[in-house]
């Protein structure tokens, strides 16, 4: 590029800083200039806050050690997210979902056979955690940092305080030549084809070539300026509120998050250096936002605490063109999926990656806009499949919230074709290859939570004594003996 490309992002937040870190990274050696504006008098929703593994590639990209951002952020090492109470009806107390690792590669045949076996009726061991080895870490919470003679590749997300690093990504940006405007956004400007010209603020105008949206729910320049319009979840994820409240650290920090269901949604329990973030997820058609936190109270033990709850609102569901004009929407201006697998940073950070692929390939122009476009929609969709067999798996029956969970049939054809694959007890493997959706939730996770569940049909008389490849494989062995190269969570911690 002869001229200079100036990219404005509007707002900050986890998802304006991850942006302007990347793209600083990404053209340190182009003709971009970044500047991020942000406002100094609206703060970020940190509540305590979980990831995927792609957080770490994102750090890695980077440059930044662990050891660099996670005592900055009071940040802890996760492995897993433990479901507690989604399906007592199965006599199941919990279930993990643990990140896949490089070394599952030799169990996860196995884990997924024992699982078809077990609905034909068969009786084999069917836990997704004793298959896979950070799910063995998360039982023995051992941190999933491998010494140098370990040859497999681990896979881990984190737990942080969301705030804190927002922080210390604006601090690693603006050190890598970022331009930071404190300011308020006051007006935007558009030229005459409609593009957006310029940002004015209260501390005079910004103009720009491309902006990037990171303005939260509020979505100032996608959905306001540019009208684009936004397509709720609603008729298939009821959740729209929480409540949060802070606990004490705990004795021994877990290197998992906790989902525990209760009346009307769930609870989330993330463990943090300095202390616990605990927030209630629910349905406000359901039940009100004062019964909500007295729930949560009487959860974690603190009715009679004058630790003030905080109560948020969520707009779940994604907009109609996350790229339109000259505009990108991140973060919780493209949309939001209530946070039960901590998908939002992930899909940040891959629409964050795919869009700069895209931006480059076309030029710095809208050429790939609609391939952009369908990918991202593409990847919310295939999320909200996920998080929406949750509610329709559970087998609760404590409340109208769960009953209208699992009654409700509002679902993708992709979801349907899923759940019937199972329950046929055909080749999930195969349905999720041939519907090309590997890339979302591969086919050890979509096991992880059919089985977490304990969506199988009764055991069969006369079984055979023969057929569990988790006993005839010896993959406790395995994993037990993978498990004595890594370190308890808390002496990790330590050693920063």
């Amino acid at each position: 590029m002869d001229n200079p490309k100036h990219i404005v992002i509007a707002g900050g937040g986890t998802a304006g800083w991850m942006a302007a870190n990347y793209f600083a990274h990404k053209w340190s050696r182009k003709n971009v200039i970044v500047t991020l504006v942000e406002s100094p008098e609206i703060g970020i929703i940190g509540v305590g806050e979980g990831s995927t593994p792609t957080l770490k590639r994102l750090f890695h990209e980077l440059g930044i050690k662990d050891s660099d951002w996670m005592p900055r952020c009071n940040a802890t090492y996760k492995v897993s997210i433990r479901f507690n109470d989604w399906s007592p009806a199965s006599g199941i107390d919990s279930y993990r979902h643990p990140f896949i690792s490089q070394t599952d590669t030799f169990t996860q045949r196995a884990f997924e056979v024992n699982c078809r076996t077990r609905r034909l009726g068969l009786d084999t061991h069917v836990k997704g955690e004793d298959f896979l080895l950070n799910g063995v870490l998360a039982k023995q919470n051992k941190a999933p940092l491998t010494p140098e003679n370990f040859p497999f590749r681990m896979e881990y997300g984190y737990h942080f305080d969301s705030a804190l690093l927002g922080n210390y990504l604006r601090d690693i940006a603006v050190s890598r030549n970022v331009s930071h405007i404190s300011a308020n956004i006051t007006d935007v400007v558009l030229h005459n084809n409609g593009d957006i010209k310029q940002l004015v603020t209260d501390k005079g105008h910004v103009d720009g070539d491309f902006f990037i949206d990171c303005t939260g729910f509020s979505s100032l320049l996608l959905q306001q300026t540019l009208g684009v319009r936004f397509t709720s979840y609603k008729d298939n994820l009821f959740n729209d509120s929480a409540v949060v409240l802070p606990t004490a650290v705990q004795p021994s920090i877990s290197v998992e998050t906790q989902s525990t269901a209760l009346t009307y949604g769930w609870c989330w329990t993330i463990p943090l250096q300095n202390r616990t973030g605990n927030g209630y997820v629910y349905s406000s058609a359901h039940t009100s936002a004062d019964a909500a936190e007295c729930e949560l109270r009487q959860f974690l033990g603190l009715e009679n605490s004058a630790i003030e709850a905080r109560h948020l609102k969520m707009k779940v569901g994604q907009v109609e063109k996350h790229w339109h004009k000259n505009c990108l929407a991140l973060g919780l201006s493209q949309g939001f999926i209530e946070p039960l697998e901590a998908t939002a940073l992930h899909l940040v950070q891959i629409c964050i990656e795919h869009f700069a692929d895209l931006y480059e390939k076309g030029q710095f122009t809208n050429t790939e806009q609609n391939n952009y476009n369908s990918f991202a929609k593409e990847r919310f969709d295939r999320v909200r499949d996920y998080i929406v067999a949750h509610y329709k798996l559970n087998t609760r029956d404590d409340s109208d919230y769960w009953r209208d969970n699992r009654n409700n049939n509002v679902m993708s054809a992709s979801l349907a074709s899923i759940l019937q694959c199972w329950f046929n007890r055909d080749d999930l493997g195969a349905e999720i290859k041939q519907q090309n959706i590997g890339m979302h939730w591969d086919s050890v996770s979509w096991h992880c939570l059919l089985a977490g569940y304990g969506a199988f049909p009764p055991l069969a008389a006369n079984q055979p004594g023969k057929g569990d490849l988790y006993v005839e494989q010896n993959v406790e062995q395995f994993v037990q003996g993978c498990a004595l190269n890594f370190t308890a969570h808390q002496d990790v911690l330590k050693g920063f």
